[in-house]
């Protein structure tokens, strides 16, 4: 059923309940892994509100999205869902390139008071100008993930371990005592993930906070790449892909995993037998005394411009993302930490997790949410990330005398790709 109202009456009932005209229709999402797992625990809450709503998540992967979402903005919006799952990092090539693919969630109800409930850092991506393209979902505050008892059998106290190098330290003690076990592992050919982790807690990044220059070859990015060698040489960080993590997670062949806060989802869901088993930690850093806080990863929700159930699609986002029960509800199913301010304030943040050991695993890893420093994707993301994975891949190899001619190189090759200065 849809309520029929006009001129000032309709647009005070859309701003009140956000959603004046969706009461019908039939709704699709793209996501992946435990984001689409997380959606799908918010359905039972939004169809409550919404009974006429049918909202259908398919979990593709997240390449694959990426890739169908270029491939359908390409095309005009053909063959696009009616709400796609973006990365806050990748989702400035998709406004750059295809500004006319996603709806102005300004013009369905995301009014100024609704986009002040979010962080500044969650939205800078997200909006350009009056234009609103999504709405923020998640971040990554990042955390390492530990098995308690490959850790206890070595005698490591995590709270030792300040810098990178007592990890690589208390690495090696954990492989000894804990045979057929490594101490973490990495993405070195697929992804850039240590390397952007780490170079975010020392203040660096592909670019400048503002997207106007080339920084991937400042002093702390250079530190970053030199430590993370020093980790895959030493034998603390092995190759694995994705699944390839999660299946040593289950089988007990890794003793910590560092990713954004939304892997404990990963972990909790994906090995359910282990309860009690992991716990959490803040990442090293460089020094003992330096920052412990970095971001990895954080989506956001947008709407396909040529959906024709924009006003449901606009309610569903609504409730998911700009509620508490919305937000807290993945939080808690799947671990998705909230970007909407109000939630990390819930009772449920400061609650003992039996799955960890009793720690309170949130009210720590949501402790590093305001120590954060920007990062920014730009535009020329997936340039710049492509350009800096066959770099590692060449200085792993031996390719460079050292990292910094390896990010001198980067930096000249994202500046030919992309028309932008390196910074001074």
């Amino acid at each position: 059923m849809r309520f029929k109202l006009t001129g000032a009456t309709a647009a005070v009932a859309l701003l009140a309940s956000g959603s004046a005209f969706a009461q019908s229709g039939n709704l699709t999402i793209w996501s992946w892994n435990v984001a689409a797992s997380a959606l799908k625990s918010t359905l039972e809450g939004f169809n409550k509100q919404y009974p006429d709503i049918k909202v259908t998540v398919e979990d593709l992967g997240n390449s694959q999205v990426f890739d169908k979402t270029l491939a359908g903005c390409a095309a005009g919006g053909d063959g696009l869902p009616d709400i796609v799952t973006i990365e806050n990092f990748e989702a400035e090539i998709f406004w750059n390139r295809f500004p006319d693919c996603f709806a102005n969630l300004n013009e369905l109800g995301y009014t100024p008071e609704i986009q002040a409930k979010f962080p500044d850092f969650k939205r800078t991506e997200l909006e350009v100008g009056d234009v609103a393209y999504a709405m923020p979902w998640d971040s990554g505050p990042v955390a390492v993930f530990y098995r308690r008892d490959f850790y206890e059998k070595a005698g490591v106290d995590p709270a030792t371990i300040k810098n990178w190098d007592d990890f690589i330290a208390a690495g090696k003690k954990i492989s000894e005592a804990n045979p057929g076990v490594v101490m973490a592992q990495a993405d070195f050919n697929g992804d850039s993930e240590w390397f952007r982790m780490i170079a975010n807690e020392q203040g660096c990044g592909y670019f400048a906070t503002d997207g106007q220059t080339i920084t991937i070859n400042k002093p702390a990015c250079v530190a970053t790449l030199e430590k993370v060698k020093q980790m895959k040489d030493a034998g603390t960080l092995t190759a694995a892909i994705w699944d390839q993590k999660i299946q040593a997670n289950t089988a007990g062949k890794v003793a910590s995993q560092m990713y954004g806060g939304w892997y404990e989802g990963t972990i909790r869901s994906g090995s359910p037998d282990l309860s009690g088993k992991w716990g959490v930690y803040m990442m090293p850093s460089l020094t003992a005394d330096g920052p412990h806080a970095a971001n990895l990863g954080g989506s956001s929700l947008a709407i396909n411009a040529n959906s024709e159930n924009k006003e449901a699609a606009w309610a569903y986002l609504n409730y998911a993302l700009a509620t508490n029960e919305g937000q807290v509800t993945m939080l808690k199913s799947f671990g998705l930490v909230p970007s909407l301010l109000s939630a990390v304030q819930d009772p449920f943040v400061n609650e003992p997790l039996p799955y960890w050991g009793g720690q309170k695993v949130w009210a720590d890893i949501l402790s590093t949410l305001p120590k954060i420093v920007p990062s920014r994707g730009t535009a020329f993301q997936s340039d710049a990330d492509a350009i800096y994975k066959a770099a590692q891949t060449k200085y792993f190899a031996g390719g460079y005398p050292d990292a910094k001619a390896a990010l001198d190189d980067a930096a000249n090759q994202i500046a030919s790709a992309t028309g932008l200065p390196i910074a001074e």
